[in-house]
């Protein structure tokens, strides 16, 4: 699909042809049962009503109905946000001493979720560059369950190699879950193999920074011939003989969502709703806005100031980016300034970027990522997440790319 078909795809599935045109927004915590014979079909699955809204709501189930259509997927989860989603779907699925295997750079919430949270409650990992096909080879062979990795690393900008590592997922029966968030449209993971595509929707989807929000989506379960029938997901088993085709799904609810409750709320997946209305003219727009700026910073910054963005032909994975990422690899692009007083100079001088710990804004922003995100992280993991004492990710917006980079110019030059 091309930014054409999606403008279509995405207005087309939120407004209605009838009644009130805008998605309808259900505020209740709870829903009434035509009889005890209804109670019992909705909560044993037989009836597709609200249950509560901690499992379902209707205005979530309209957004995790468009997003699913977005990314190809069989059905999603709408969560109270990224972290949620990633939560939901790591707990539900690892027991104590399972293994995860994480690939490339990460998002600071998720590493520290991984690295700090998870191993409290006796889940292992094992972290590896993106193109460390022997450690990867080596940890599936060693029967783990699940492969994480960032379709493009945030803030690091590493480009994996996702086909290939869904290939060997796939060869050793393990679940691959990808975090899409820096790059809706842009990659369909499910369609490259893998089997759960994670968003902080808060970012790219919405665009205005209104509404705090999350998802996961999920592929379709084959319950005679699926990865999931491996031995060593056999706690799952009674679950996916149950739910055939929409067991993922299942098994997220009854043993995380459920009980846990990062559920998402119906204002914000209606905030939602609302900005993925224009998500594919914003997502061509920045990307192709990023490229340029990148460019002209690059060859116009002092030397001892760093721009790294994977279109740049000096990048580790310019390779990557002209063969997996032909419309662009979202938003974000950093600079090094080398120190953290002179990325603090450069920052305050910024008159259009807004300095905020987020990416994916209709409004580019900017944050120095030590002194923020990663401040408790020791050296070690900074140094493997590639985050140094003068590193700065700047996420593109709207504006227009000339005025972005005059801006940026100024500031250096000040």
């Amino acid at each position: 699909m091309n930014f054409e078909d999606f403008n279509t795809l995405l207005v087309q599935s939120i407004g209605n042809k009838t009644g009130a045109t805008a998605p309808t927004i259900t505020p209740s915590a709870s829903f009434g049962y035509k009889d005890a014979k209804q109670a019992e079909d909705i909560f044993c699955g037989a009836q597709n009503l609200p249950l509560y809204a901690r499992v379902g709501n209707p205005t979530n189930s309209k957004l995790e109905s468009v997003i699913t259509k977005m990314e190809n997927g069989f059905g999603a989860i709408a969560t109270s946000s990224g972290m949620g989603a990633i939560s939901m779907v790591l707990n539900a699925i690892l027991n104590t001493n399972d293994e995860l295997l994480c690939i490339g750079g990460f998002f600071g919430g998720t590493y520290t979720l991984v690295n700090q949270t998870l191993k409290r409650f006796g889940i292992k990992n094992s972290f590896c560059k993106i193109d460390d096909f022997l450690h990867i080879e080596n940890r599936l062979k060693s029967n783990i369950k699940i492969v994480l990795l960032e379709s493009v690393g945030n803030p690091s900008l590493r480009l994996p190699d996702i086909e290939k590592i869904a290939n060997l997922c796939k060869k050793y029966e393990t679940l691959l879950i990808i975090d899409n968030t820096t790059t809706p449209l842009l990659v369909q993971p499910l369609n490259l193999g893998a089997d759960i595509v994670i968003h902080s929707s808060t970012k790219n989807m919405s665009g205005h920074s209104a509404a705090l929000g999350g998802i996961a989506v999920f592929r379709e379960v084959d319950n005679q011939d699926d990865k999931l029938l491996n031995p060593k997901y056999k706690d799952l088993h009674p679950l996916i003989e149950k739910a055939g085709k929409k067991s993922l799904i299942t098994i997220c609810k009854k043993r995380s969502l459920r009980d846990i409750g990062m559920s998402a709320n119906a204002f914000g997946s209606f905030l939602t709703l609302l900005g993925l209305e224009t998500l594919a003219l914003r997502v061509e727009r920045v990307n192709k806005n990023v490229a340029i700026i990148a460019k002209e910073l690059n060859s116009n910054m002092p030397k001892n100031i760093t721009i790294n963005h994977p279109s740049l032909s000096k990048s580790i994975d310019f390779e990557n980016y002209n063969r997996f990422f032909k419309s662009g690899c979202g938003p974000i692009f950093t600079i090094d300034a080398q120190i953290q007083q002179k990325a603090f100079k450069l920052l305050d001088n910024l008159k259009l970027a807004t300095q905020t710990a987020n990416i994916g804004d209709n409004r580019t922003l900017a944050l120095h990522m030590k002194s923020t995100i990663y401040r408790d992280f020791d050296d070690k993991s900074r140094e493997f997440l590639g985050i140094t004492d003068g590193l700065i990710r700047v996420s593109v917006g709207l504006e227009n790319p000339q005025d972005i980079i005059n801006d940026f110019l100024q500031a250096i030059n000040d």
